[in-house]
């Protein structure tokens, strides 16, 4: 049986797509106003969080894709506790059609990393005195489709003539 170019479909290898090695690049947690910040609060703090999603390559098939996760809790004018986490992970990606790449890298990759940064992020949170902060989860998809308009929009300004 062809696929239709005469090629066997069975011939061409699966897709693989292996993390080798996941680590914490930067952590960092700041509880600026201790011990007064521990205090019980008459409302719950506004709280910030901005993810961002990076990707580069090492080597043909093993690329590094770091997460960054950044917030701020402030209750008024008062910083409650702030901290950036920038998580990374190398993966081997063997077999995936060049077009199918950024997707995996900007999507798939930190939906896998994504657990155990959470995890991180309430543990560091907890560990500042403060309940654990349970992030929501996170649309990767959503995120990819925004920076790839974002992208867009920019190489679409640069393009004008002056």
């Amino acid at each position: 049986m062809t696929n239709g170019n005469g090629a066997n479909p069975e011939a061409a290898p699966p897709p693989q797509l292996n993390v080798l090695a996941q680590y914490i690049k930067d952590l960092s947690f700041e509880n600026p106003n201790a011990p007064q910040s521990l205090a019980p609060q008459g409302q719950p703090p506004q709280i910030n969080i901005q993810i961002n999603v990076g990707a580069n390559s090492l080597a043909d098939t093993e690329y590094e894709v770091t997460l960054t996760i950044e917030g701020k809790a402030e209750s008024g004018t008062q910083v409650m506790f702030s901290f950036e986490l920038v998580y990374g992970g190398v993966f081997r990606l063997v077999n995936i059609p060049r077009e199918n790449l950024s997707p995996m890298l900007l999507i798939e990759c930190p939906r896998l990393l994504f657990p155990f940064a959470r995890e991180i992020v309430a543990n560091s949170v907890r560990d500042g005195g403060f309940p654990p902060l349970m992030l929501d989860p996170v649309d990767f998809v959503g995120l990819y489709r925004q920076n790839m308009e974002r992208q867009a929009a920019a190489e679409a300004g640069q393009s004008r003539p002056s």
